[in-house]
This record gives structure tokens, C-alpha cells and sequence, in this order.
């Protein structure tokens, strides 16, 4: 009797335990063919958003009137876009595909710059033509690179999570068609470094410098750099410290120093090699009940700043999680607020240490900028204005514009029912350049969790 309960128990457990092993099986099989369709879809529209492309561009290069170029390149402007996106869906950020990227964003740039003008007025030049006739021909060869690996996946049956886990365990290197078409794709595109595309007295679109060139200072040795993460962190002993150099293939050099505090804590940051300068701060520790007010974190945040001859920085936005502060400051030249030279902090509101600090807008714009005067007052820029916006403030600044150029504004801050705007004013032109809705504090779900 008993020997019985035990062996249908038994046998039940194992048909238990073969029915939840199937059943994970086919909702693992559910995920990973759900993860092939999405890659399979976004290749092949990639691959057909190029034979758009080309065709677009090919367009242009027969048209003249505004009425109609300016619609086709504001296409392409979009077809790159798409594209850009389509390639984000793909299973290649272990894999380079870099300058087929940086291709699509100088052909939508390009485009953009071109569509947004007056063509009436200002035509395209013999240049800007000479270039589209270039960006036609090597938009041919991109989409025949890709025509190439579409039709072996098609031809083949190909899996691109066979491209996903090649990528994870670093084999890549192997055998792959996927991975050596898009390695072929991405050689084609190198190829179009050295042209013109590069002028700026002809296209002026270049993506914003990422070198570092402002930086200034000598190098620093590990144990400086140690130091400055110990003083950013608010901390004068430490359990334990590492520190490391960044790898190859980084556009500048620094340290990444890991921190424990003297309770377990630990302190991660990254500090440029020359000048010492913080990069980003994040210190992982848990945060207790509020004890000082966001003012007052504020108050502390500007002194920090002070202290570590960041100058003339100004608070322009403020907000409080849970208890954390977070506060955005930007620098200020001659009254004119630069907003590319931002810095980020976020404070503990238990005892009002720095608890995260990104600094790496700040760390790659700094410099003395020589600060164009306006050509409208502000009473013509406030004028180009919603007039239902309730406006508050009103500044000049420097913002990055669509194209990534430093662009001259005057900068509103207004309420509309009971939301919060940032419009900004090109102070040359009256055009509106950028609004921006200001983000509430957000509320805190404690009760869901």
C-alpha cells in the first residue's frame, strides 16, 4: 500500500516535471522565434529603406525647383532615419558598424540642412550637387553590399540569433555570412572617409567633437587619480581601491577608479588622464529618510561646484526623487547661459552627499567662447512666442542646434495650464529652434512594488 502512494507519487512528480520542462521549452522557442522575426524584419526593411534611399537621392539629382527638391530631400532626411533605426534593431553592438552609420547620418544632415532653406533664394551650388552625385553613387554600393547578404539569408535560411550568439561568445571571427556581409558593407562604406563630405566650407554637418580637445592640464598617475575620486566622493578613507586604464579604440584617455568606502560602499567614476577632470561619479550606497530640504541640497550643490573651480555655473532646473535631488547647472559667460558646458548632480537628502556627478558634457565644451551679439531684441523674439505661454523667465543662451552647430537664443521659461515649457529663440533669426516641456517630479509608486 504505501510502496503504491510512493511510486504514483513519483509518477507524478515526473510527469510534473516533463510537462514544465516542455512547457519552458516552447516559451523559450516563443521568445527566441519572436527575437528572429524582429531581426529578420528590421534587416530586410533596412535593406529596402537603402533601395528607397537610393532612388530618393537619385531623384534630386533631376529636379531644380524648390517646390519640388525640397520635399525629396526632406525624404531622404527621413528614409535615413528609418534606417538608423532599423540598424538599432539589429543584433550588431558587439560588432563595428560604425561609419555605415556615421554615412546615413552625414546623408540625413546633409539633406535636412538642404530641404530647410530658402532653394529660391539660395540654390544648390556645382559643390553641394557634385556631393549628391557622390552620395547617389556610394548609396549604389551600400545597397548592393546589402542586396548581397539578403539574398544569401534568403538563399540559406540563415538565423541572425546564430549572428547574436557568434557576437556574445566573442566568434565572431568565425565562419558567418551575416557577420562577414556586414563587415564587407561597413569596409565599402570606410572607403568614402577621405571625400568631400568631410568639408565643412561645403556641407558643414559633422557630428559634434567627441576628442576632448578642450581639455587642458597635465597627466595624471593612477594615484592622483584615486585621490580626485576619493575628494569628488566626499570621502577620506577607503577599504579598498582600483583603478584601471581604458582600452584601445577610445577617443581619449582616462581612468576608471572603483571606490569602497569604510561600510562596503562602492564608488565608481570615470577621470580623464589629462587634467584630472571627472567624467561621471555614482555612488551605489543605500539612501536613508530625508533630513534637509531640496533648497538646501541646492545650496550644497553650488558650494561643491565652487570648491572643485567649476565657476561660474548657474542652476537652471531642479527636481526631487524619492530623497534625491537632482540638479542640472549650467555655465555662464557674460550673462549668456551655455548649455552645452551642462553639469548633473544628484544628492542624498540624508546627510547631502554627491551621490552621482556627470560632468562629461562640460568636460569636452569648455572653453572661452568669443559670443556672437543678437540681431532681434527680445521683445521680436518674445513676440514668436505662443501667445497663451505664461512667461516667467527669459534669458540668452547658447544651445546646440538640429544640425550641431552653437546657436545664439533667447530662452523663455513659461507655464501653459499646468505644464512647464523652455522655447528657444534664435536670436539671429527669430526662428523657434527648440521647446522643451519640463519634466514634473515623479511620483513614487511605493505601494505597486
Amino acid at each position: 500500500m504505501f510502496r503504491g502512494v510512493v511510486i504514483t507519487i513519483l509518477t507524478l512528480a515526473i510527469v510534473g516535471t516533463a510537462v514544465w520542462g516542455y512547457q519552458e521549452h516552447r516559451e523559450k522557442n516563443a521568445i527566441l522565434i519572436n527575437a528572429e522575426n524582429n531581426y529578420q524584419r528590421s534587416f530586410h526593411d533596412l535593406a529596402y529603406k537603402m533601395d528607397l534611399l537610393h532612388d530618393e537621392i537619385g531623384n534630386t539629382l533631376a529636379m531644380n525647383s524648390r517646390k519640388s527638391l525640397s520635399p525629396a530631400l526632406a525624404d531622404v532626411w527621413r528614409l535615413t532615419s528609418e534606417a538608423h533605426t532599423d540598424v538599432g534593431q539589429l543584433p550588431l553592438t558587439l560588432l563595428p558598424f560604425n561609419k555605415t552609420e556615421e554615412f546615413l547620418t552625414n546623408v540625413g544632415n546633409f539633406s535636412y540642412r538642404t530641404s530647410v532653406r530658402d532653394l529660391d533664394k539660395q540654390p544648390l551650388t556645382d559643390q553641394e550637387y557634385a556631393t549628391l552625385k557622390k552620395l547617389y553613387s556610394q548609396s549604389q554600393n551600400i545597397q548592393d553590399e546589402l542586396r548581397n547578404v539578403q539574398h544569401m539569408v534568403l538563399k540559406n535560411h540563415l538565423r541572425w540569433m546564430d549572428v547574436e550568439m557568434a557576437l556574445a561568445n566573442g566568434k565572431e571571427a568565425t565562419d558567418n555570412t551575416i557577420i562577414d556581409g556586414f563587415k564587407t558593407v561597413e569596409k565599402t562604406v570606410k572607403g568614402y572617409d577621405q571625400t568631400n563630405l568631410n568639408n565643412v566650407s561645403n556641407v558643414s554637418f559633422q557630428k559634434r567633437d567627441d576628442q576632448y580637445k578642450n581639455v587642458k592640464g597635465k597627466q595624471i598617475s593612477k594615484n592622483e587619480a584615486i585621490n580626485i575620486a576619493k575628494k569628488y566622493a566626499g570621502i577620506n578613507k577607503v577599504k579598498h581601491a582600483t583603478v584601471s586604464k581604458n582600452g584601445k579604440g577610445a577617443n581619449f584617455d582616462f581612468y576608471s577608479v572603483t571606490l569602497l568606502d569604510q561600510t562596503g560602499n562602492e564608488i565608481s567614476t570615470d577621470i580623464t588622464r589629462k587634467g584630472g577632470y571627472p567624467i561621471w561619479l555614482i555612488n551605489k550606497r543605500a539612501i536613508g529618510k530625508q533630513k534637509i530640504s531640496l533648497n538646501k541640497a541646492a545650496t550644497q550643490a553650488q558650494h561643491f561646484l565652487n570648491a572643485h573651480q567649476f565657476e561660474h555655473m548657474e542652476i537652471f532646473e531642479s527636481s526631487q526623487y524619492d530623497t534625491v535631488g537632482v540638479f542640472s547647472f549650467v555655465t555662464v559667460q557674460n550673462g549668456v547661459r551655455i548649455y552645452p558646458e551642462a553639469i548633473k548632480m544628484k544628492i542624498a537628502l540624508d546627510n547631502g552627499q554627491i551621490i552621482g556627478f556627470a560632468a562629461d558634457d562640460f568636460v569636452k565644451s569648455h572653453y572661452k567662447r568669443s559670443l556672437p551679439k543678437p540681431s532681434i531684441s527680445e521683445k521680436e523674439a518674445r513676440s514668436k512666442v505662443n501667445p497663451k505661454l505664461q512667461i516667467k523667465e527669459s534669458h540668452l543662451a547658447i544651445i546646440v542646434g538640429d544640425l550641431g552647430k552653437e546657436v545664439l537664443c533667447y530662452e523663455f521659461l513659461g507655464t501653459l495650464d499646468n505644464d512647464t515649457y523652455r522655447i528657444f529663440v534664435n536670436a539671429q533669426t527669430g526662428n523657434e529652434e527648440k521647446v522643451e516641456k519640463l519634466k514634473d517630479t515623479e511620483q513614487i509608486y511605493g505601494s505597486s512594488i
